[in-house]
């Protein structure tokens, strides 16, 4: 019976996103409790510069598939790859992050394999022979323990659920070639916003909801601007055109699970409270003060929030100094 771990990583323009050290990291809780090695696998051109990083989280294997054609991180393409590492490597149980393309991935791969998959995972654990993950249900109403039965088991764990503890891995790189034909997708375009911190690995999230009035979000993305912190907004505000998709916090837009989440405008529909639930400590300002956020928050503040949120802000400058 196979005992190996097999975490797969993402990464952005020669950089490991913070979510494949937190793969990395679970699938090392899981490595230890089975007793079998973990191995990384880290795609692209660029993985090679950067897999050494995989060590510091326990990796004793990594393997770079420095095929160009992982580099835009199509999952068709991705998925074939990482195809042919499992049966490389026969693990039994593969971790990766719940992204976009994580998401993807999983679910392709799962059917491939025709392997148990559970999905947005927000802890995983060992019992007996099991692999039990822990996923919320229900806009997260509830969190309920899903028993993969198969192999391999494949996690997708939800971005900063899990935390990434730093272990020492035997690290040894090897480069593995991987075959990418029959891929069908093409990148057409790329825009890439500089600067912008990922809403799924922020530390800090400041978003804006229908009370933000129109598209002007200075005093949001001000406040932003001066935490260190991502600008979100709720479905209302995306669909009124104010904010991009990207920015979208909700069930149907990104889960996020910052340290720091403030709330801003957001009226807190449930959909809205699916996204960010996992939030450490939650901020709520809001004129309304029968708005749903209040019951849902550590912190409220009822008042105009464009009297409020730059007053936050001027203080936090003086404090800065």
């Amino acid at each position: 019976m196979p005992t190996g771990i097999l975490a797969v990583t993402e990464q952005v323009e020669g950089a490991f996103k913070n979510i494949s050290f937190e793969a990395i990291s679970a699938g090392k809780k899981i490595g230890d409790a089975l007793g079998g090695p973990l191995t990384a696998l880290v795609m692209g051109a660029e993985g090679e510069a950067i897999a050494g990083q995989a060590a510091e989280y326990g990796a004793d294997r990594i393997l770079v598939a420095s095929d160009a054609g992982l580099n835009d991180g199509l999952p068709d393409a991705c998925t074939q790859a990482v195809d042919q590492i499992v049966a490389q490597c026969d693990p039994a149980v593969i971790v990766i992050g719940a992204t976009s393309l994580g998401k993807d991935i999983a679910a392709r791969l799962s059917a491939r394999l025709q392997a148990p998959l559970a999905m947005d995972c927000v802890d995983v654990r060992v019992d007996g022979d099991q692999v039990v993950a822990t996923r919320p249900m229900y806009g997260g109403k509830v969190l309920a323990d899903a028993s993969l039965s198969g192999s391999p088991a494949i996690v997708a764990i939800r971005p900063r659920a899990m935390e990434a503890v730093a272990a020492s891995g035997a690290g040894e790189v090897e480069t593995v070639a991987v075959s990418l034909e029959g891929t069908v997708l093409t990148l057409v375009e790329k825009h890439m916003e500089s600067g912008k911190i990922d809403l799924t690995e922020a530390d800090v999230v400041i978003t804006g909801g229908r009370g933000m009035g129109g598209e002007d979000f200075c005093v949001v993305e001000n406040l932003a601007k001066t935490v260190d912190g991502a600008v979100g907004a709720s479905r209302s505000a995306v669909d009124e055109g104010w904010r991009p998709v990207s920015d979208q916090v909700g069930q149907t837009g990104k889960v996020v699970a910052p340290n720091l989440y403030v709330a801003c405008g957001v009226s807190g529909a449930i959909q809205h409270l699916a996204g960010m639930a996992s939030s450490r400590v939650v901020v709520a300002v809001n004129k309304d003060p029968e708005a749903p956020i209040f019951s849902k928050c550590d912190y409220g503040i009822v008042g105009d929030l464009f009297e409020v949120v730059p007053a936050i802000t001027a203080e936090i400058e003086k404090l800065k100094g």
